[in-house]
């Protein structure tokens, strides 16, 4: 299923599960970036340097507020984290974040940051219980995916946060959408769920997946992203051809992925994988690490297989023909079900439509004022973008 929401805000996970999936993707079977970047050392080096940066800029600066409104002020440290977080994120993935983009980045979650504070003042204890319930389902569920409390609190560090910020912020958060759908009166019938589900069957259709082992032997740094050295690739590639043979002859495959595997996504689960379609091996590992797999046949051992990361080779457990999910499925490889996924989605799709001129005007009530001259200018400049958009846009706020 591939549904594709716009969300209105999303300060404290906007970052974190940007980052999240990438050590664990495989496992998961969410789409994610490889996992070949995912080393302890390098989160935890990438983590130390963006916290560094962050006490310094406020060593220097200080820590003036930013933002105010009735009953509330956003200090620059705020944004600060929200900001590191979101760089960390940027640069687990390879990725650099264009200066000319960043105010409007800042802009953005600064608004996010000043949408969260006035909902909480709007919430009820109702609306604090659905927060917190969500917040530890969210919590429980990026456990899962990393396989350990310790494996999540690397992750964690990656994008400068602890499992406990990471709990309050996401709280916070969980609680202001539940009572932004509150105030907006949202509702979903089960009528327009299975008018969805009958008028969207690609969207409800699950792929053909495969479901491998695989053994990744790294060409590149995972830290850098470079190449290593001619002498250490022609090393691992002679490694790997001895490894092949030796899957090849009979030896267990899991112990061999236990063994050698440098990817630390399924090392420890003897290389296996969770099943995946095609697009998400492609987006995962590469094209060429979809073509092997998918002409594979059951306990079948490829050749070895040159990607952008390294040396592999897959052994094939099985694959799932496609089929369409029934409304009471549930959505792999989660534990929620279509038809609450769909609900979700419309649910999402609502609120979207409506929450701009009802923050809006939460903001005008509030007597909301940036103080800080640059970012006054960028949420200015977003908002006369948002005025100029068609009228049944959804503005991406």
């Amino acid at each position: 299923m591939n549904f594709k929401t716009k969300l209105i805000f999303s300060a404290a996970l906007a970052a974190a599960l940007m980052v999240l999936p990438r050590a664990e993707a495989a496992n998961s079977g969410e789409p994610a970036a490889a996992p070949a970047d995912a080393s302890p050392d390098a989160m935890t080096n990438s983590a130390t340097t963006n916290a560094t940066s962050a006490d310094s800029m406020t060593a220097l600066f200080g820590d003036p507020v930013i933002a105010k409104g009735n009953g509330f002020e956003i200090k620059q440290s705020a944004l600060d984290e929200v900001m590191v977080s979101f760089r960390a994120a940027a640069e687990a993935h390879g990725e650099t974040i264009p200066p000319e983009q960043l105010p409007a980045i800042e802009s953005q979650m600064l608004d996010r940051l000043i949408q969260i504070q006035l909902l909480l003042q709007k919430a009820t204890d109702a609306d604090k219980a659905e927060g917190k319930k969500e917040a530890d389902e969210q919590i429980a569920t990026l456990r899962e995916r990393a396989g350990s409390s310790e494996t999540l609190d690397l992750q964690l560090k990656a994008v400068g946060t602890t499992l406990d910020e990471l709990r309050a912020k996401v709280t916070q958060e969980a609680t202001a959408m539940a009572t932004l759908q509150r105030e907006l009166n949202v509702t979903v019938t089960d009528s327009e769920v299975e008018q969805y589900y009958t008028n969207h069957p690609a969207e409800v259709e699950q792929p053909e997946q495969a479901h491998v082992r695989h053994l990744l032997l790294m060409t590149i740094d995972p830290t850098t992203h470079e190449a290593l050295p001619d002498d250490q690739v022609q090393a691992k590639k002679n490694l790997m051809e001895d490894i092949l043979k030796r899957a090849r002859a009979g030896e267990d495959f899991a112990a061999l992925a236990k063994q050698y595997s440098e990817d630390p996504g399924s090392k420890d689960n003897g290389g296996e994988l969770q099943p995946l379609s095609r697009d998400q091996m492609d987006y995962l590992f590469g094209p060429e690490f979809e073509a092997a797999a998918f002409t594979l046949t059951n306990n079948q051992i490829s050749d070895v297989v040159t990607t952008q990361y390294g040396y592999d080779i897959i052994q094939l457990l099985g694959k799932t023909p496609a089929k369409k999910l029934a409304l009471t499925d549930k959505v792999p490889p989660t534990d929620v079900t279509v038809a609450d996924q769909i609900k979700n989605f419309l649910t999402q799709q609502k609120i979207d439509k409506r929450a701009p001129d009802y923050l809006a005007g939460l903001k005008k009530n509030a007597d909301v004022e940036i103080l800080d001259p640059d970012l006054k200018a960028a949420a200015e400049a977003a908002d006369a973008a948002a005025t100029n958009m068609p009228p049944d846009a959804v503005p991406e706020n």
